[in-house]
């Protein structure tokens, strides 16, 4: 079995202006993130 390919795939829209940030200097682009793992961890105070 041949492993999938997903790169081009699917293009994620832009982050929204305005959000909050936490932990970053600046809000995060997804240029920044081309060729990067990332982890999203959701969350919510209850």
């Amino acid at each position: 079995m041949s492993p999938r390919r997903y790169a081009g795939d699917v293009n994620a829209p832009e982050f929204p202006t305005g959000l909050e940030w936490l932990n970053t200097d600046s809000p995060v682009k997804l240029e920044d993130l081309r060729g990067k793992i990332v982890v999203l961890d959701f969350w919510t105070y209850c």
